[in-house]
């Protein structure tokens, strides 16, 4: 993972542009008649919502100690109740099966390697009940957004600098004290293939939280697949 806990701080800040979302994964676990799991817990941005929506508990996995304690005390102040654990998505095992395992803000993509990836989605089929979802969104590249953002620097919500690496399909923020955290994009078909070998079912493809059909303009991938009930 390329996670870097210096981005721990002014995570909230980082992540004020991502709102739609919760209200998507919000619905998914509504529906869910079972256990659910957020991988890439981080602060519970997304975890606490669907607590309290649901009133069940999430069990929320991170690597990030600095996240979770964060998420903890977040939890507490909402009075709802997460399961935190500290580990790696790629070893992912689970008490019970899942009803629904969701990655919200584009986690996935700090994943380096399609073994990495391989691994996870394998992990989260043997995690899911029959007829269980595994819902994440990522970003759809687009060059031209490349080319405007590569090397410009921002000064919120810390002074970084965004660089893409077109050759190793990887954009870096890299912040002022020299943290750097990584994203590593996917096209379409990599993420079909990825449901494919871990014998996953692609249930939806939306190019938006809204709903909206994912069509070549679409700038996000947001995913819902299910495990075969009959697996």
């Amino acid at each position: 993972m390329s996670w870097n806990e210096a981005f721990a701080d002014h995570y909230e800040e980082w992540s004020t542009d991502m709102t739609a979302d919760i209200a998507f994964y919000v619905e998914l676990a509504g529906h869910a008649d079972g256990p659910l799991v957020e991988l890439a817990v981080g602060n519970g941005r997304v975890a606490i919502p669907v607590a309290r929506a649901t009133g069940q508990p999430v069990v929320g996995v991170d690597t990030s100690p600095r996240m979770l304690e964060q998420a903890m005390i977040r939890a507490a102040a909402a009075g709802v109740r997460l399961e935190l654990r500290e580990a790696d998505m790629r070893d992912l095992r689970l008490d019970r099966l899942a009803a629904l395992i969701y990655c919200p803000f584009r986690a996935l993509l700090h994943l380096n390697t399609w073994a990495d990836r391989r691994r996870v989605f394998e992990r989260v089929a043997a995690s899911l009940r029959p007829g269980g979802r595994f819902a994440w969104n990522a970003f759809a590249f687009d060059h031209h957004i490349a080319a405007r953002l590569d090397g410009t620097r921002k000064l919120g919500p810390v002074p970084h600098t965004i660089r893409y690496a077109l050759g190793d399909n990887r954009v870096d923020l890299v912040r002022d004290n020299g943290a750097v955290s990584s994203l590593w994009w996917a096209t379409k078909n990599e993420w079909l293939g990825l449901l494919d070998v871990a014998g996953l079912e692609l249930e939806a493809l939306h190019g938006g939280f809204a709903g909206e059909p994912f069509t070549e303009d679409s700038r996000e991938y947001v995913f819902v697949a299910r495990r075969p009930r009959g697996a």
